[in-house]
């Protein structure tokens, strides 16, 4: 018997990182997936995005569960392809109960020099992306009328300031009262709603040159042993960054019946960054 068994669960930014390893470990505990990202670029995004061959590797791990998937192209900005997607995924596998609102991107800039577009991209992604996101899929559960669960990947940058990520930090912040107003539009219908808040995480989203230069700017080129350095001081326990394993782990906590009183919280999931 698995957590999530006969659970349907809609995760965006399912292609790789966070949102891959909450696929792939919500389908060994029960749940069919359908899932969401996008091949589309942004300019003011220092990394590469997700690739379509993420997306199909996230559908071949989760099949490999013997769970079924929907994984569609999908940018969070554009709410007709999110609206489409939950439509299909939702129709094919009879219900929707889970929602886990995770796509998100970075871009270190100082608060006074970036550009419009840095931080309307931000915004656009990391707050509108989220609202759209559950615009989308939330009605489904509400309709499915059995209670649900919705998690939210916000940030410890929505609690613990850093240089260079005002408009990361302000998207992230603005997460915690989307979901307490979410949390009691919802309550009567028994769906609850919860962010989450973690440390640094070794994803691509981490694990690149402009995050480096953002943890070490007293050097010209560092690299991740550098990073590691610098972000061990910032966490409490003995951590540089910790694995999407991590995340997904408190996440399912979350969406589990093991949780079906916790609402409206703010998890952290820090090493103790915000000690």
């Amino acid at each position: 018997m698995g957590k999530l068994d006969g659970k349907v669960a809609f995760i965006t930014g399912a292609a790789r990182g966070q949102g891959r390893s909450h696929a792939v470990r919500f389908a060994q505990e029960g749940a069919d997936i359908i899932a969401v990202d996008t091949t589309a670029e942004v300019a003011s995004v220092p990394y590469p995005l997700a690739g379509a061959g993420d997306l199909a590797e996230t559908v071949q791990l989760v099949e490999a569960t013997g769970r079924r998937i929907i994984a569609r192209d999908a940018d969070v900005r554009d709410y007709p392809a999110l609206a489409a997607a939950v439509a299909e995924g939702a129709e094919a596998f009879g219900r929707l109960d889970i929602v886990i609102a995770n796509a998100g991107i970075s871009s270190p800039a100082p608060t006074l020099e970036m550009s419009e577009d840095v931080w309307q991209d931000m915004i656009d992604i990391n707050l509108t992306g989220v609202w759209k996101s559950l615009k989308a899929a939330v009605p489904r559960v509400i309709d499915g009328g059995c209670g649900g669960a919705v998690v939210i990947t916000s940030s410890l940058a929505a609690i613990y300031a850093n240089e260079n990520t005002a408009h990361y930090s302000a998207s992230k912040a603005g997460l915690v009262m989307l979901m307490k107003v979410l949390a009691k539009e919802l309550a009567p219908h028994n769906i609850r709603v919860n962010t989450v808040h973690p440390t640094t995480v070794a994803t691509e989203m981490i694990l690149n040159d402009a995050t480096y230069r953002l943890f070490r700017p007293d050097l010209a080129s560092p690299d991740r042993a550098d990073f590691e350095e610098a972000a061990r001081t910032l966490n409490r326990l003995p951590v540089a960054a910790l694995e999407p394993e991590d995340i997904t782990a408190t996440v399912l906590h979350l969406v589990s019946d093991d949780a079906r009183y916790i609402t409206g919280t703010t998890q952290l999931i820090d090493a103790g960054g915000a000690l």
